[in-house]
């Protein structure tokens, strides 16, 4: 939304119109509604194929592990030790559920 900029400042030269087309142009929202989409039909599949009692927690271990992942890299978080132990035990939590 920092590259996009005010909305109410957007809205209030261009109209709500405006505000929308702004929104909808911004390459960074077209890419976080693609992967949101790739995770819903992602989901979708995965639920087609295992049970929902093992699908469910293997997505939100894949999810928190792939936050970890993306503080470090992509955000340039300082991820310390701890998150990366939590990570590290909610993976291992979703493999021992798998056996």
């Amino acid at each position: 939304m920092r590259r996009i900029g005010d909305l109410d400042l957007i809205r209030a030269r261009s109209g709500l119109l405006g505000a929308i087309r702004a929104i909808l142009t911004s390459p960074v929202f077209l890419a976080g509604a693609l992967c949101m989409g790739l995770n819903f039909f992602a989901m979708l599949y995965t639920l087609s194929v295992v049970d929902l009692s093992f699908a469910a927690p293997a997505t939100a271990a894949l999810t928190y592990v792939g936050n970890a992942f993306a503080a470090k890299f992509f955000l340039r978080e300082n991820v310390d030790q701890r998150r990366w132990a939590a990570a590290a035990f909610v993976a291992v939590g979703v493999v021992l559920l798998s056996r």
